[in-house]
């Protein structure tokens, strides 16, 4: 689904990933562990395009996407929701969702002629919070709200791949437990994810693989099982 294949990305003058590489294959949930700074969030706006690689390639369901802009990444079937959540505060919660729930008109036309499953639906089914909220803007929305939000915007899409940067990131552990419920639903949908996590403890839950990142390298892949017994692992995000 996914080939990132030793990637070189810079923010300004500073060489944040150094030859990143990494994979996520159909209906698989795969986490990028690492403390704060290590460039998880670096790897997830290289691929989403956001931000552009020096050096190295990115796969999309074998497509060469490493020089497309965002949005026709979007147009592809890669859905977005970043650790800030980017929901728009002077917008409803209903007009944020009409924006990914048009441009997911385009992903069903390039996918099977236009045909999709009910976007709403499938949504709301993750998420029925959400359906409750939909005439509220943006600005009013509590931290666990816009992470909901920014979530279900992301999969109104009807995305085939799913980019989830920091979504555990400040909530409370009752909200975690809701968030993973989640996830596993996601995924369950036949969608494939990539999480970008500094909580080992909830990727070890939910990721059937993981890579470690730090200092802007990957310093592990395997199983969580395998992170957990890996001290370099542990060292790194103790920092």
């Amino acid at each position: 689904m996914l080939d990132v294949n030793a990637i070189d990305t810079y923010r300004g003058p500073a060489h944040i990933l150094n030859g990143v590489s990494l994979r996520v294959d159909k209906e698989e949930v795969v986490c990028l562990v690492g403390r704060n700074g290590a460039g998880k969030t670096t790897t997830i706006e290289s691929i989403m395009g956001f931000l552009p690689v020096r050096a190295g390639q990115i796969l999309f369901d074998d497509e060469d996407v490493t020089r497309l802009p965002p949005h026709e990444r979007a147009k592809r079937g890669i859905g977005y929701s970043p650790e800030d959540c980017g929901v728009f505060p002077d917008l409803s919660v209903s007009e944020n969702l009409m924006i990914s729930r048009w441009l997911g008109d385009e992903v069903a036309k390039r996918r099977n002629g236009g045909q999709r499953v009910d976007p709403e639906a499938q949504t709301f089914s993750l998420f029925p919070e959400v359906q409750n909220l939909l005439q509220r803007q943006g600005l009013h929305l509590s931290g666990g709200q816009r992470k909901m939000v920014a979530i279900a915007r992301a999969m109104m899409l009807s995305p085939s791949l799913l980019l989830l940067d920091e979504a555990f990131e400040g909530l409370a552990p009752v909200v975690v437990n809701r968030f993973t419920e989640a996830v596993m639903k996601i995924k369950a949908m036949g969608v494939s994810i990539l999480m970008a996590e500094s909580n080992l403890g909830a990727a070890t839950r939910i990721g059937d693989r993981l890579y470690a990142i730090d200092r802007g390298e990957i310093i592990f892949h395997g199983s969580p099982r395998e992170a957990l017994a890996d001290e370099k692992v542990m060292k790194a995000l103790r920092g």
